[in-house]
């Protein structure tokens, strides 16, 4: 199913009293944005950028102040979230303790009325094809207490696909886990959205989360979209200087510069040679993996060591205009056998290079010469 997010804003309240009160907090700032149906999408930003509030309001649990949600061509902007048939998985499962796995996987079914209602044996069947779509079929008569951490996660999961929803909406679920059952329990979330081909939405902050599993991207901060696109478009051409810092792993690697002469230095380094672009300083964004180890290269950095990583290293250096204490180069093992001395050179990949303007921090595009 088709969401469009017209124009969605949502406001809260200041806090104090009379000339003491703070202004409006804006969660949530003219969202506009059409998610397509049967995509999974990622809602991707920090703490506090309004990605859960943005979840929030298309389920219901919270209403908009300014614009529409559409799923397909009805508008469900008033209606409650019982009425808009959407799953929600939340960060902390929400399992009833008291109840084993089929009863908690059954309960949103007890609660259906009218046309909708269901016989014993039809919740019964219900509830054994969502258990066996998240492959926790052998754990139905356990309870919460004697299940893991990723079993109780695909308990909720579970729960959320036996009503059969329109809308699947996951809010940061795997954040409780460990690193090893993150990374399953992520390829299953997309391995089971795949299966049932249900437009899902799943908030984190994690962009490797996001990136591995989603079609679409939405980058936010402060209440507002960055950008949106798929995963690696938006790594590959970062709309603005949070946009690529936010993404990468490692993080990317800043630096001061300055274009002069056609030329775009960072410190005294004479790095690329551009075409019609004015002498201003810049931003210099460079990926790890956009440094290539070469003894003429015209980045000089001083060597603090190499780190192996198995099938690449990740050179470790210094350099004057960087904006962070080390840099981090990841290059092929090979090819820094004959590594050594107190300076590493580099050259650049173009590609892998990005500017971006002092001040506003919107990305500069340029060719080279």
């Amino acid at each position: 199913m088709k969401i469009v997010l017209s124009h969605l804003t949502k406001k809260f309240p200041g806090r104090g009293r009379g000339n003491k009160k703070k202004e409006d907090v804006i969660a949530v700032n003219d969202f506009d944005f059409e998610i397509p149906d049967g995509k999974l999408v990622g809602l991707l930003g920090p703490s506090g950028c309004g990605k859960s509030t943005t979840l929030n309001l298309i389920c219901g649990l919270q209403k908009p102040t300014e614009g529409k949600i559409l799923f397909d061509e009805e508008d469900v902007t008033e209606l409650t979230p019982q009425k808009r048939g959407v799953g929600m998985v939340f960060q902390n499962y929400a399992l009833y303790p008291h109840l084993n796995v089929e009863q908690n996987i059954r309960f949103p079914l007890e609660n259906l009325k009218g046309p909708d209602r269901l016989s014993r044996e039809q919740m019964r069947a219900r509830v054994e094809e969502a258990a066996g779509l998240v492959q926790i079929g052998e754990l139905l008569d356990r309870k919460p207490a004697e299940l893991s951490g990723g079993q109780q996660q695909r308990v909720a999961i579970a729960r959320a696909l036996v009503k059969l929803p329109r809308v699947l909406l996951l809010d940061e679920p795997l954040s409780n886990l460990d690193a090893r059952l993150r990374l399953q329990t992520r390829e299953e979330i997309r391995r089971i959205q795949k299966k049932t081909a249900i437009t899902t939405i799943f908030v984190t902050h994690d962009q490797d989360e996001a990136m591995s599993i989603s079609d679409l991207i939405v980058v936010m901060k402060d209440g507002v979209v960055q950008q949106i696109g798929k995963p690696q478009e938006v790594y590959d051409n970062p709309s603005n200087l949070f946009v690529a810092k936010f993404l990468g792993t490692p993080p990317i690697n800043l630096f001061d510069g300055r274009i002069q002469d056609g030329a775009l230095l960072i410190g005294e380094d004479k790095v690329l040679a551009l075409q019609n672009i004015s002498d201003q300083p810049v931003h210099v964004g460079i990926r790890p993996e956009g440094f290539i180890l070469s003894e003429n290269g015209a980045l000089n950095c001083r060597l603090s060591r190499p780190e192996v990583m198995g099938r690449d290293v990740s050179i470790v250096s210094t350099h004057p205009a960087s904006q962070s204490p080390v840099i981090r180069s990841i290059v092929d093992a090979e090819s820094c056998e004959h590594l050594s001395g107190d300076t590493v050179r580099f050259s650049l990949n173009p590609r892998k290079v990005f500017l971006f303007a002092k001040g506003t921090e919107t990305r500069i595009p340029f060719e080279t010469t």
